[in-house]
């Protein structure tokens, strides 16, 4: 048998201590999401929480854990009679994988059984298997939407419906929900980071001692589990009966109407959405008075609930780092304090911490996290080193580092810097500077050509588990997602030859088949962004960021993975490797300095070699290329070379080419890539703008299918007939 890491051993992490605990007190709380940084002991601790939690009593053979006190009248098992045998079991942990199916997760069928059995034989799932236990979801961002809907419902309702392939099911499902995920991977969708009750965020220590006694402790028990284990029984055994005794306690805990009206308002003030997180912070406060020893729910229990259910509550965009002002919360809390009778000021038989009068208590340090999706900007202050200038631009004037200014333009090199825009970071070139980005909009959609197969999401089309279904297969493993009636057209024609005699079709193995479903998949959408000293002409480096995050915000809701590459002065980098994490991207772009020459080449080129090598390592994931700029090359080779590795991969180029005269370098670039382009002001979805860009990219499309594709040098659309080819589109 595995030995679990003691609970009490673990050091520090009091504020997930409290919420697993809380939990564990009061399943009504609604489950724990754990953030963190990878190595911070996520998955250690709430392993450790199931030894702590109290064994439960089962109807013996009963494969939903039917309370024998209690049976579920709507059991599949049942009904079980009163007084059936029982046995007692630890609670259950339940780990439900990433690649989990969703027959795996809420049970189903056995279609096997039932076509060449005739036998209607339910299955049950994972969530089956976690009832009155916990159910614990490594990395839950990675884990498709549909499952955490499905997961989500279960938790809240405290009942699994299945309701697929001629089935209908019904079983409780009551369980401690743990879900843990690194937010560099990516974050959950706004509606389904609200659907946990509470969420913690951890990072490892950075006081020498406690990293110390964590590498002391854990080095001990890997040495010997077990004797590790024995020498933390004692505090073990008091902790799992203090756990207990909440349980027992927490029915009878009383929440005064004042405490009520002090959870709204703390709620109202933080401008959460909708009432969940009131009654969360209810439950929650009504758990941590039981877990105090409490009959009566004080100020100090709505502190302490709030200071954990309402932190990623707030997030208005999904770029937002959960994170909650303690001082405005205690603002809150005395506004609406008063004093109520029937508080208790006792605080309880042992200290506020998990771990009796030894722990330090919840009330460590806390991050409220970034001030807002801008935190990352430098301070408003106007720039007068502006990247126009003889150190950072392309040419030797601010109007002559910009081939599109406008003559005309009376504020000509005495522009100030937009609000928000300061200094280039630390190790930055001369001369360049950081340039605030625009508001993001809603984009028109860029989806990759043909039909994939890669990770579900919500661009492009791809041949997925979830869909609407397009045909039928023989099945490749063991039978799924069945066809019904292309297994019936299978089996029809062999009937006689298996002398059937009766009603019903004989079928055998050699007759199923499977759906084939399309639906969506997520794509690797690499940005490619010229950061030089052109683009920061005219402030247009302030709407490439608009547009870019704006991009961004389209991927995060298409669940792409993203990469970021920048290219200034005289070299490539980059920025953000392929993740799914695109609040680093969004972050890495507002930080991003601008300045320096144009090394378009350099840019191309690193793009290539990122796509390569992300294509050997998930090569079902397609690539979507989105290079933005305004085509100009003033630094490094020729691009035809980069261009030529490049050609055949989907893609668009922006083009941020601005102002009276254009010399259309983007739309050649495009060309040469064999892409789309689209202006940066007609990036925006809707309007006049995109019937506009439809026509001409038609009318392009027309025009070189009637010249041919002549040499880029020699009388094709990017040579001799270039003027004629603009006057047509």
């Amino acid at each position: 048998m595995i030995t679990a890491y003691p609970f009490s051993a673990v050091v520090g992490l009091d504020d997930l201590k409290l919420a697993l605990i809380l939990n564990a007190v009061s399943p009504r709380v609604g489950g724990v999401l754990v953030r963190g940084e990878k190595g911070t002991a996520k998955s250690t601790i709430v392993r450790a929480l199931a030894a702590q939690l109290p064994p439960v009593d089962v109807v013996a053979g009963c494969r939903f854990a039917c309370d024998p006190a209690a049976p579920d009248p709507s059991c599949p098992d049942g009904p079980h009679a009163e007084g059936e045998q029982r046995r007692s079991r630890p609670a259950a942990l339940v780990e439900l994988p990433v690649g989990a199916s969703e027959d795996r997760l809420v049970g189903a069928l056995d279609i096997e059984r039932a076509l060449t059995e005739g036998v209607k034989a339910f299955e049950p799932g994972l969530l089956a298997a976690a009832h009155r236990g916990v159910l614990y979801v490594d990395e839950v961002n990675l884990l498709h939407d549909h499952l955490v809907d499905l997961l989500l419902d279960a938790a809240a309702l405290g009942t699994c419906f299945v309701e697929r392939e001629s089935v209908s099911v019904r079983h409780a499902a009551r369980f401690l929900l743990v879900g843990t995920m690194n937010p560099e991977e990516g974050e959950l969708r706004p509606q389904l980071l609200d659907r946990f009750g509470l969420t913690v965020e951890v990072r490892a220590s950075r006081d020498p001692d406690e990293r110390a006694e964590v590498v002391r402790r854990r080095l001990a028990f890997d040495a010997d589990p077990a004797g590790f284990a024995a020498r933390w029984r004692e505090e073990e055994a008091a902790l799992a009966e203090r756990v207990l005794r909440a349980r027992e306690r927490v029915a009878d805990v009383v929440l005064p109407d004042v405490r009520l009206r002090q959870i709204a308002a703390v709620c109202a003030g933080f401008e959460v959405d909708g009432l969940r997180a009131d009654l969360v912070t209810a439950n929650a406060a009504i758990a941590h008075a039981a877990w105090r020893g409490r009959a009566t729910v004080t100020s100090e229990d709505v502190r302490e609930a709030a200071r954990l259910s309402l932190p990623h509550r707030r997030r208005r965009d999904p770029f937002d780092a959960p994170g909650l002002d303690e001082d405005q919360l205690d603002d809150l809390l005395s506004r609406h304090d008063t004093p109520d009778p029937d508080d208790d000021p006792d605080p309880g038989p042992s200290g506020p911490g998990p771990e009796g009068p030894h722990d330090p208590g919840p009330e460590g340090p806390h991050d409220p996290g970034p001030e807002g999706p801008n935190g990352a900007d430098s301070p408003d202050s106007p720039n007068p080193n502006s990247a126009d200038g003889p150190d950072g631009a392309d040419g030797p004037t601010p109007e002559g580092a910009d081939h599109s200014a406008d003559p005309g333009d009376p504020r000509g090199a005495d522009r100030s810097a937009p609000e928000g825009d300061g200094p280039a970071p630390d190790g930055a070139a001369p001369g360049e500077r950081v340039i605030a980005a625009g508001e993001p909009y809603r984009v028109r959609p860029f989806r990759v050509p043909g039909l994939g197969e890669g990770a579900a999401g919500r661009r492009s089309r791809a041949r997925t588990p979830n869909g609407r279904t397009v045909g039928a297969r023989l099945p490749s493993g063991r039978l799924q997602r069945p066809h019904l009636p292309a297994t019936l057209r299978a089996a029809a024609p062999h009937q006689r030859e298996r002398g059937r005699t009766g009603p019903g079709l004989l079928i055998r193995d050699t007759d199923l088949r499977e759906s084939v479903r399309e639906g969506r998949e997520g794509n690797l959408v690499l940005f490619v962004v010229d950061a030089s000293g052109s683009m920061a002409a005219r402030r247009r480096m302030r709407e490439v960021k608009a547009a870019v995050l704006s991009l961004l915000l389209d991927a995060y809701q298409r669940r792409d993975k993203v990469g970021l590459i920048t290219f200034r002065g005289a070299d490539a980098e980059l920025a953000l490797p392929p993740t799914s994490s695109v609040e680093a991207g969004a972050a890495r772009l507002r930080e991003l300095p601008t300045g320096g020459r144009t090394p378009l080449a350099a840019g191309l080129r690193r793009a290539a070699e990122v796509l390569r090598v992300e294509r050997m390592r998930d090569p079902s994931r397609r690539p979507l290329l989105v290079v933005v700029t305004d085509g100009r090359a003033t630094a490094g080779s020729d691009v035809a070379g980069p261009a030529a590795r490049l050609a055949g991969t989907p893609g668009v180029v922006v083009d941020c080419e601005s102002g009276p005269v254009r010399l259309g370098l983007a739309l050649d670039l495009a060309e040469r890539l064999g892409v789309p382009a689209v202006r940066l002001d007609a990036l925006a979805e809707g309007g006049l703008r995109d019937l506009v860009h439809e026509h001409r990219h038609q009318q392009r499309h027309e025009y070189r299918h009637q010249h041919g594709h002549e040499d880029r040098r020699g009388a094709g659309p990017a040579g001799g007939h270039r003027n004629d080819y603009r006057k047509a589109v």
